[in-house]
């Protein structure tokens, strides 16, 4: 019968495997990467990393002075460059994402929290990535501001 160390470290060489998949799996050699295929990244990069504090239904939580913001139902979320700054540079108790996740990654989970857990439909590009973390925001927030 397995350990339970055994048993953990199973599971934890699963998921490294899972994510790496995930990864080579949204890049498409004929025709780019797909609809579906983002999404379907998005949503795990989410119950991977994201839900852990956000929660699965992405209202947040945690009590006085350790708040987690909701992100379902957030308006600051319709600009697509305010989950792209603070995936780059986190706020808080939030920490920064560069040294994890891959500008595609990014761009998934941005795409998939704005559009399943919120009504905005237009996908967060790598490009839109890129452009934000070169310095050229366009529209994004001042992180003084976010909540």
């Amino acid at each position: 019968m397995m350990s339970e160390r055994s048993f953990l470290l199973a599971a934890a060489g699963g998921m490294i495997a899972l994510i790496a998949t995930a990864s080579a799996s949204a890049q498409d050699s004929a025709g780019g990467v797909s609809a579906v295929q983002v999404a379907n990244e998005g949503k795990l990069v989410y119950e991977q990393i994201c839900q852990a504090c956000h929660m699965a239904d992405a209202k947040g939580g945690g009590g006085a002075g350790a708040a987690i913001p909701a992100l379902a139902n957030n308006p600051k979320l319709k600009d697509k460059d305010y989950p792209i700054t603070l995936l780059l540079k986190g706020r808080g108790g939030m920490p920064w994402f560069t040294d994890m996740l891959t500008p595609e990654q990014m761009a998934a989970v941005a795409t998939y929290i704005r559009s399943h857990f919120n009504n905005y439909p237009d996908p967060v590009t790598v490009e839109d990535v890129k452009r934000v973390g070169a310095g050229n925001p366009g529209s994004a927030p001042d992180c003084t501001t976010c909540n």
